[in-house]
């Protein structure tokens, strides 16, 4: 069984928010998993070595809302992320 552990970090929420969008827009619909690189506090950087996040968005309106921004572009998709962001919440695969 795989445990999840939500996201709380301010920083790491702001990375993640960043990348959800990122992804997004690449993708051109909402996704419900994105990885980020791991931390790494010094020595060299594994890049093929990720962590793991599950996205869950509490409101089936909210990423509606958000698939209608995607086409809209970065700057709009970024606003309504930050306008959601109480119901989008981001859990890492522990």
């Amino acid at each position: 069984m795989v445990a999840y552990v939500k996201v709380t970090d301010p920083e790491k929420l702001a990375l993640l928010y960043e990348r959800f969008r990122d992804v997004c827009l690449v993708e051109k619909e909402v996704w419900k998993e994105i990885f980020l690189p791991r931390e790494t506090a010094s020595g060299p950087v594994q890049t093929n070595i990720q962590d793991r996040y599950v996205v869950e968005i509490d409101d089936p309106a909210v990423e509606d809302a958000l698939d209608a921004n995607i086409p809209r572009g970065a700057a709009t998709l970024g606003a309504a992320i930050q306008e959601y962001r109480s119901h989008i919440a981001f859990f890492r695969k522990g």
